[in-house]
């Protein structure tokens, strides 16, 4: 009987130990699975959550003097009085110190992807941090870099060949494909995708943060540097874990879209193209041309649009730098253009500075002298079906025709009517309207009431934001 007790308690050992190492197996590659019929028909749709949304984007360690989980969540009750939706955080992942540039380093040098960073705190203040953002009924996505490590990543000295080595086999950081010369990224090493492990251990740890810590989706760090086949198949395995999340490409490619891997990208053409108009170096009606350029070349998705975010802040210049008086006009058109508008963290009090990217600093909250701007702008979205997401609002039609100063247009979804006419220039000028305009003006309560042939005269870089409703 002993003995026959000591085989049936081995074999229920050896049971155990294979089940740990199958759900080990699993775990790097349940992640390629097909979605389960648990995800709804349109299972790459955009989440009902976003179709009204609006993104913020938090740079954790500027936003306050701590740079933590816990002194940020102060802050969640006055987004949400604000309307903030999306809450995008860049890498909160530790930071490499081999090579790192700076006394901090870049977010974008990460050192373990399952990880967070201890000067943002422990991973139970992060789970603390999404449940309290996820209470206020807004959701969080991660900022992902999928395409390089940080040097002291544990795959370089694992799996070098899951990196991209020059003919000595030494290993390289990553190369800009226009020219072949390095990005200037030596803080960080480049991954090869042409390794297949290395490719499901990268979707394994993205489907890590969904599963286990409940977030909402990644905005993929430098999307274009990273084959599309790739984003197909993390597409399939993430939607493939039942929770609706969003997905944004840090690049301005059609395919991603098209292919539905990703619900949004960059709106860098336009964002451009509101720095020259604001300049006076192009015209307002450069606007048509872009617009129309991606209507031919989208068939899916939407940009996301913006006046700044953490690369232009440090690198470009601040909204002011760049702007001047122009910097809400532009804000305003970015939030009814037709794609998501995208706030960057600190806009609102507004922020002055160019933050340091490498080194501590501090946005200075306290002012918050732009909330109620912010605030009115994002309340019109969500109750104006006209300015919803991409196809969940309505198409934008011209009013005024040719005109280089003024740009108009209407907007129209199920009786709800947005009409915007923005004075794109420094310099006052007057428009005969086409049509009657009728509502009211949801930026300062103004009611209008203009009939068609109204001359409306337009102050240097004044606008109208005309809401009416069925």
């Amino acid at each position: 009987m002993k003995y026959k007790l000591l085989l049936i308690i081995t074999f229920l050992l050896a049971l155990t130990s294979c089940q740990q190492a199958t759900q080990k197996g699993t775990e790097l590659t349940e992640s390629l699975q097909p979605a389960t019929e648990q995800v709804q028909t349109d299972k790459f749709g955009l989440p009902t959550w976003a179709t009204s949304a609006n993104i913020y984007e938090v740079n954790l360690r500027q936003y306050t003097k701590e740079g933590t989980f816990r002194a940020f969540m102060e802050h969640l009750p006055r987004l949400k009085e604000m309307g903030i939706d999306i809450l995008w955080f860049m890498p909160i992942f530790p930071i490499s110190e081999k090579n790192r540039k700076g006394s901090l380093g870049s977010y974008y040098a990460v050192s373990d992807y399952k990880a967070v960073n201890p000067e943002h705190g422990t991973m139970a203040d992060f789970d603390a941090m999404v449940a309290a953002i996820h209470a206020q009924g807004m959701h969080l996505i991660l900022d992902w870099v999928p395409n390089h490590t940080g040097w002291d990543h544990s795959w370089i000295t694992a799996h070098k060949d899951w990196y991209t080595q020059d003919k000595n086999g030494n290993v390289i950081d990553p190369i800009d494909p226009g020219t072949g010369k390095s990005w200037g990224w030596t803080d960080v090493a480049d991954l090869n995708y042409d390794n297949t492990a290395m490719r499901k251990e990268m979707i394994s740890d993205m489907a890590y943060w969904v599963r286990e810590k409940k977030i909402d989706g990644f905005r993929m760090d430098v999307a274009h540097n990273v084959p599309d086949d790739f984003w197909e198949a993390a597409r399939d395995a993430l939607y493939g874990l039942g929770r609706p999340i969003f997905m944004l490409a840090e690049a301005e490619m059609e395919n991603h879209l098209n292919s539905r891997a990703f619900h949004a990208n960059y709106g860098w053409s336009m964002h451009h193209l509101f720095n020259e108009i604001a300049k006076g170096e192009k015209p307002a009606s450069h606007i048509d041309a872009l617009l129309a350029a991606d209507k031919k070349k989208m068939q899916h998705g939407f940009h996301i649009y913006f006046t700044s975010n953490h690369d232009e802040n440090t690198w470009a210049g601040t909204v002011m730098d760049r702007m001047g008086a122009a910097h809400k006009p532009f804000a305003v058109l970015a939030a009814t253009l037709g794609g998501m508008p995208l706030i960057y963290g600190g806009q609102e009090e507004p922020l002055k500075h160019r933050l340091e990217f490498f080194e501590k600093d501090d946005i200075g909250f306290g002012e918050y002298a732009y909330a109620d701007f912010y605030k009115r702008l994002i309340s019109l979205k969500h109750n104006n079906r006209a300015l919803w997401n991409g196809k969940h609002g309505g198409a934008l039609e011209k009013i005024l025709e040719d005109n280089e100063q003024v740009y108009a247009f209407a907007r129209e979804k199920d009786k709800d009517k947005v009409t915007c006419i923005f004075n794109l220039s420094g310099k006052p000028t007057s428009v005969t309207l086409e049509t009657d305009i009728i509502g009211n003006d949801a930026m300062t309560d103004q009611q209008i009431k203009w009939k068609a042939q109204t001359a409306v005269a337009l102050e240097p870089w004044q606008y109208y934001v005309i809401s009416s409703k069925g």
